[in-house]
Order: C-alpha cells, then sequence, then structure tokens
C-alpha cells in the first residue's frame, strides 16, 4: 500500500473503533485511536499474515499487550478481512466473540489472549524464543502502552530478549503521554523510555506514530537490525482524529454518547473526504 492508501484505511479503522465502542456503550476509544496508524501498517503492510489461514505456521504474530484497545486491533482485523466490518457493532454484547479483551480462541487473526499489564509483552518475547529454537523465521510484534511500561514484568521480559538478542521481536510503545489517572508523568513517569530500553540492549527508534513515512522507515529499520531486538517508542495522539476527544484523558475508557458519536464519525468523514481529494 502507499501512504494516502494506509491513510485511508486508518480512517477507516478509525471510523470503526468509534462506532465499536459507542455501539457497547464501553471501552477504550482514546489508546485504540492514537494506535491506529501503527495497528494499520502492522495488517496492510508489515506482517506476513493470510486473513484466509490465520493459523498459518509461517505468520507473522502480533501480541497486544495493551489489551484494552482491542477495538483497535478488532478494526484493523475486520478491514484487513478476517471477520465482517458489521461485526464490529457487537462488541462487547453478551453473545458476541468481540470480548472487551482479545481472545485467541475465538477471534480469528488473534495470536494471544491479553489485557492484563506487563503480561503480553512476556508472551510475544515466548514467541520469539520459540522461532529462534525451532529456526523458523517469522517476526513477532508487540505494542505496549505507556501507562503499561509502569509494569515491573515488561522490563524482565525487555531483560531477557536483549540477552537473548531477539533480533525478530518488534516492541512498539505507544506514546501518548496519557493512562486512565492522567498524564504518565504525574502518576509515574516511566521516562526516559528509549534510555531504558537501550540499557536493556534494544536497538531504539522514536518516531511520530501518526506519521505513515516514519512509521515505514522505523519498520524497515527494525528489520535491518540484526542481532538485538527493535523498540519502536512511537509518540502519539490520544484520541487522534477525533476532534474533541484528542488529548483528553477521559477518553482513555469512556464511549461517546449518541450525540458525540454524529460528531466523532462526521470528523472522520472529513478527514476521508480530504484524503479523497490528494
Amino acid at each position: 500500500m502507499n501512504k494516502l492508501e494506509l491513510q485511508k484505511t486508518a480512517n477507516e479503522v478509525r471510523k470503526g473503533i468509534v462506532t465499536a465502542v459507542h455501539s457497547a456503550k464501553a471501552g477504550h476509544p482514546g489508546g485504540s485511536l492514537s494506535a491506529a496508524d501503527i495497528f494499520t501498517y502492522l495488517y496492510f503492510e508489515e506482517m506476513n499474515i493470510d486473513p484466509k489461514e490465520p493459523k498459518k505456521a509461517d505468520r507473522d504474530r502480533f501480541v497486544l499487550s495493551k489489551g484494552h484497545t482491542a477495538p483497535g486491533l478488532y478494526s484493523a482485523l475486520a478491514q484487513r478481512g478476517y471477520f465482517p466490518v458489521e461485526d464490529l457493532k457487537t462488541l462487547r454484547h453478551t453473545g458476541s466473540y468481540l470480548q472487551g479483551h482479545p481472545d485467541m480462541k475465538h477471534i480469528p487473526g488473534v495470536d494471544m489472549s491479553s489485557g492484563s499489564l506487563g503480561q503480553g509483552i512476556s508472551a510475544a518475547v515466548g514467541m520469539a524464543i520459540s522461532a529462534k529454537l525451532s529456526g523458523d523465521d517469522y517476526r513477532v510484534y508487540t505494542l505496549l502502552g505507556d501507562g503499561e511500561i509502569q509494569e515491573g514484568q515488561v522490563w524482565e521480559a525487555s531483560m531477557l530478549a536483549g540477552f537473548r538478542k531477539l533480533d525478530n521481536l518488534v516492541v512498539i510503545v505507544d506514546n501518548n503521554n496519557l493512562q486512565i489517572d492522567g498524564p504518565i508523568t504525574e502518576v509515574n513517569s516511566p521516562y526516559p523510555i528509549d534510555k531504558k530500553f537501550e540499557a536493556f540492549n534494544f536497538h531504539v527508534i522514536t518516531i511520530d506514530g501518526n506519521d505513515f513515512d516514519q512509521i515505514d522507515a522505523a519498520f524497515k529499520e527494525a528489520r535491518e537490525t540484526k542481532g538485538m531486538p527493535t523498540a519502536i517508542i512511537a509518540k502519539t495522539v490520544k484520541g487522534k482524529g477525533v476532534s474533541f476527544m484528542e488529548n483528553q484523558v477521559g477518553w482513555h475508557g469512556t464511549a461517546p454518547n449518541d450525540e458525540q458519536y454524529a460528531v466523532a464519525m462526521a470528523d472522520l468523514e472529513k478527514v476521508g473526504e480530504a484524503l479523497c481529494q490528494k
């Protein structure tokens, strides 16, 4: 996909996020929207995957360590053809396979059940070690929240990844600077994030995580990095694409009402129309 196609797809992913959370009357739009460009790039450009064969042995793996942003992952999976986009409206409904957190047993394309913060990266490190031990060439990607990296388990997993020189592992931190209780600097600052990962023997790349040129360059650089895992620190805007949600901590885990939903979708329609003019 070229940059314009990725931008258009990411905008559709954002529409799916807002629609799913509105329909559920619950969920986490802020961090799903901030990471929408990362989800889009991974599933439409970077990863070796096949929606027709979601369990194929040589596929690249993705673990959503910040599992509460499942609406973002589900929307990307739906756009990529793993299941109908219509099903996003069943998010968190009784009987729906689209639960509030990713479930590998029931959702096509989900490689790891996640949601307990800090644990996803450990699973991803295990997958990367498994590939090394069995001589497989699949790559493993995991997305963490910047609030999530306050969890000690993240650094235990990182220590092992660096020690084992897992150059088939890419850790992405969605650095939108906000967590459920406020700015991460006021809750429990993890800064400097880059220096911490460097101390654990990671190759570190810092980017604007809402800019596809920078995202593309970072993932290409990660592929070329040998002998160490890569950490991509993606600086993003929480609630990206929806005017009243951007950089507002209250939208970490709040669903829009009908009026707010209409405004949000109008915002995204405008973005889509502008992209069609290009």
